[in-house]
């Protein structure tokens, strides 16, 4: 059965795509798109790091806390490589 938490993915996604749309003054979303995809995949590799030292440090919250970080970060590379959710779970699907 599937957690009905899971659609706020696509919440997430869909807010990332509309600050890419319509951007707004200050969003951090922005800066990352306006900086371009090495800003972008700069942040996805610190996150990924991240993950990895609170995995280290057995912290259960830590560890929560910095794969949200990633998850958002990754939303905004699929959004700037023209990918979506859908694309990826078809991915994982084919790999059942």
């Amino acid at each position: 059965m599937v957690n009905s938490k899971f659609y706020i993915l696509q919440e997430v996604y869909d807010v990332v795509m509309d600050r890419k749309n319509n951007p707004k003054e200050g969003s951090y979303t922005n800066y990352l798109f306006d900086k371009g995809l090495d800003k972008i995949l700069k942040k996805v590799g610190e996150e990924a790091s991240e993950v990895i030292i609170g995995a280290k440090n057995e912290n259960k919250d830590e560890i929560r806390y910095e794969i949200a970080d990633l998850i958002y970060h990754l939303t905004v590379l699929m959004i700037h490589q023209g990918l979506t959710w859908e694309d990826i779970c078809e991915e994982l699907q084919s790999r059942r």
